[in-house]
């Protein structure tokens, strides 16, 4: 067996242990609040979210969960959030693309923690963005009391959800909640709000205050199914337009309404029929290197990803540390702009680093990005990204001003962008790459991601540095010793920060993947973008 032969081996079983992991982590995070809470719902006959969840989309279909990682390692002191306390993503519904929140009822009665707010709005921005049916199966105490001043009254917090509901009905986006359990206070706004609501008979309610405050209020004494249960808000306030006896029946009923809906406005993105990749998709495990560190052969990772026979490199001989191609993806066209990770050699002789970005290669980026726009082809960026090029010779040549131009173009493109964050992701790498401020429709991580504004050593020892330097500043002279200690105490905790886990639970990246699914959900991400018409481009201040 050749050197290479065993290197592509231990990079196999290094990321096949990843995936392991992560298998283990998702399955242990389904269970929500813990099998004794799953069979308390069901005594009282009601389904989990994710058995809902699979009720309602289409036999045989999957449904692309995201942010099941939300608030992993999070609330600790209160017990943890399993996913947030709520599952969300996109599902196909009597043949429709749509997206699905079902509030996790095992998970502290469906109560919301500050990650739930912000995930449930993600996936309104997602429906808003992509212009998809939104489909909310309530089941939810409220907010979380504890945490009342981290989910109530910021911009970003629990009224922002109602505030989409008035825009994505604005926008004609149709918008369905079914009320399976319990919609308390404010959160009786959201299926209100909605275009069409169902509430189950005998396990469904809603009401701006329970029995026990409105006990407290005013003194009345009234159970609540009579306050707010389902024959009270169908046949006397009228606030519900559908009464189901059970949970499947509701779901059914969903299912009906949508398969009922006309056809919208398309963007009118270019597919044919789509070819399978010249490389396994499974090759990707040997061709990534363990740790991330080492270089590795880009383009053949490309043609794992991309048809057969569809890459067309563009200034192929230009600033080699990002390469920019035409390609199809599962019969989608697309523009892709992705970190060269291989050693590259200049005409003029010099060496570039991969995973850096030197001038040249941002100038291309900037103009493949801006055809890509007038074109209407959506872009997919594939991060594996220490930075920008530092030092005398980048600054002399403008390294500022190239970068600028990659940014504008990224920030001011109307095309759909997705991100899949491959390896590193460092710095203003992120942001020239797609990162999550730029607004990508979607944005992924595979297991061997790092996400973080720079490298863990060199973080660690500058760390380091400014808490020696204060050391010495209050008259303590740390020893070799001590000063090594430190290092190692900060370095694990910056590379716990850097890990795809810390970022998925704050929901920095939509979902971690298993590398051979990009495909499929770059796929699935263009066939529901492609549901909202595209914007002119409007290239902003890019200098030449």
């Amino acid at each position: 067996m050749t050197a290479k032969e065993i290197e592509n081996n231990q990079n196999e079983d290094a990321m096949r242990l990843l995936l392991s992991g992560m298998t283990r982590k998702k399955d242990k995070i389904s269970l929500g609040g813990g099998k004794k809470k799953i069979e308390k719902q069901h005594s009282k006959n009601k389904l989990t979210a994710r058995e809902r969840v699979q009720q309602l989309i289409d036999e045989g279909t999957d449904f692309k969960e995201m942010g099941i990682f939300a608030g992993q390692g999070m609330y600790e002191e209160y017990g943890g959030c399993p996913a947030g306390g709520v599952i969300t993503g996109i599902g196909r519904v009597s043949g429709r693309l749509c997206v699905i929140v079902a509030n996790d009822a095992t998970v502290k009665a469906g109560a919301w923690f500050p990650i739930t707010g912000k995930k449930n709005l993600r996936a309104q921005e997602i429906a808003m963005e992509n212009r998809l049916p939104i489909i909310y199966l309530v089941d939810s105490a409220g907010v979380f009391l504890p945490m009342q001043d981290e989910i109530f009254p910021d911009k970003e917090h629990f009224g922002r959800i109602f505030r989409n509901n008035a825009v994505l009905s604005s926008m004609g986006v149709p918008q369905i909640a079914a009320i399976m359990g319990s919609c308390v206070a404010g959160g009786a706004y959201l299926p209100i709000m909605s275009d069409e609501s169902l509430i189950v008979e005998g396990t469904g309610s809603i009401f701006l205050a329970g029995p026990y405050l409105v006990k407290a209020a005013i003194g009345e004494q009234v159970d609540k199914e009579t306050l707010g249960g389902a024959t009270t808000q169908s046949e006397i306030s009228g606030i519900t337009d559908y009464k189901m006896p059970d949970d499947p029946t509701c779901l059914k009923t969903i299912r009906d309404l949508i398969s009922k809906m006309g056809d919208f406005e398309k963007a009118g993105f270019n597919r044919i029929a789509a070819k399978e990749p010249s490389r396994p998709a499974e090759d990707i495990y040997s061709i990534f290197p363990e740790g991330g560190a080492k270089p590795y052969p880009t383009k053949e990772l490309l043609k794992c990803l991309a048809d057969k026979d569809s890459l067309t490199y563009y200034k192929n001989g230009y600033g080699k540390t990002i390469l920019c191609a035409y390609a199809r993806i599962d019969g989608w066209s697309v523009g892709i702009v992705v970190n060269n990770r291989e050693i590259v050699k200049t005409k003029n002789g010099e060496m570039q680093f991969g995973g850096v970005i030197y001038s040249d290669s941002a100038d291309k980026a900037a103009r493949f990005i801006m055809n890509c726009n007038q074109k209407k082809i959506p872009l997919v960026f594939l991060q594996d990204v220490t930075g920008f090029m530092v030092g005398t010779r980048s600054e002399h040549g403008g390294i500022i001003k190239d970068g600028a131009k990659m940014v504008s173009a990224v920030s001011n493109s109307t095309v759909p962008k997705f991100t899949v964050v491959m390896g590193n992701s460092y710095g203003a790498g992120n942001y020239a790459m797609c990162g999550k401020a730029y607004d990508p429709r979607l944005i992924l991580a595979w297991p061997t991601a790092k996400i973080a504004v720079m490298g863990g050593q060199q973080a660690a020892k500058v760390l380091m540095q400014i808490q020696v330097s204060s050391m010495k500043s209050r008259g303590e002279e740390p020893d070799e010793k001590t000063q090594n200690e430190l290092l190692k105490k900060i370095s694990n905790r910056y590379e716990e920060q850097t890990k795809p886990y810390y970022a998925a639970a704050r929901l920095w990246v939509d979902e971690i993947i298993d590398p051979v699914s990009t495909r499929e959900w770059i796929s699935i991400g263009i066939e529901a973008a492609n549901n909202a018409p595209v914007e002119k481009f409007n290239p902003g201040v890019i200098q030449t």
